[in-house]
């Protein structure tokens, strides 16, 4: 789990609601009274499988708003941004089920994921800006870029 300490500037960790009842449940995700709504630009649905990796990328523009509505994965961040108070710094957080939580990822922040457990996750984002190729940037996820290893970590 992450600590305030250990949050990259700007990005933000929001808990979700869920509201089961007998029937199921609703999962909160993002609402544009909220007050870390930014602007609408697209939703789109990533699917990983358990132990895939799908990292790293940058947006230049775009502000990310990641949920777990299925599955679990591990999601860390990267702060590489120049003025940045926490430039070098690293972030994980384990998103899923166990954690429901929305992570707000401001521009310029690298991030990417890991699924993790027994089953494919599905990971929402709902982004400020629609896609465009021009906009992102991407590194291989065993970069020596970004000083992180994807290997389970034991004790």
């Amino acid at each position: 789990m992450t600590t305030n300490k250990d949050i990259i500037d700007g990005v933000q960790i929001i808990p979700l609601r869920q509201i089961p009842d007998e029937r199921g449940k609703i999962m909160h995700m993002l609402r544009s009274d909220a007050p870390h709504f930014q602007k609408f630009g697209e939703i789109y649905f990533s699917c990983i499988y358990p132990q895939a990796i799908k990292a790293w990328h940058i947006h230049k523009e775009m502000t990310l708003n990641y949920a777990v509505v299925v599955g679990s994965i591990k999601f860390v961040l990267y702060d590489d941004r120049e003025p940045s108070p926490t430039r070098g710094q690293l972030m994980e957080i384990f998103l899923g089920e166990a954690n429901y939580s929305l992570v707000v990822v401001p521009p310029l922040v690298w991030n990417g994921f890991k699924g993790i457990g027994d089953k494919m996750a599905v990971v929402a984002n709902c982004a400020t800006l629609a896609h465009r190729g021009d906009e992102i940037e991407r590194l291989d996820p065993f970069s020596p870029k970004i000083p992180y290893k994807w290997d389970i970590k034991h004790g």
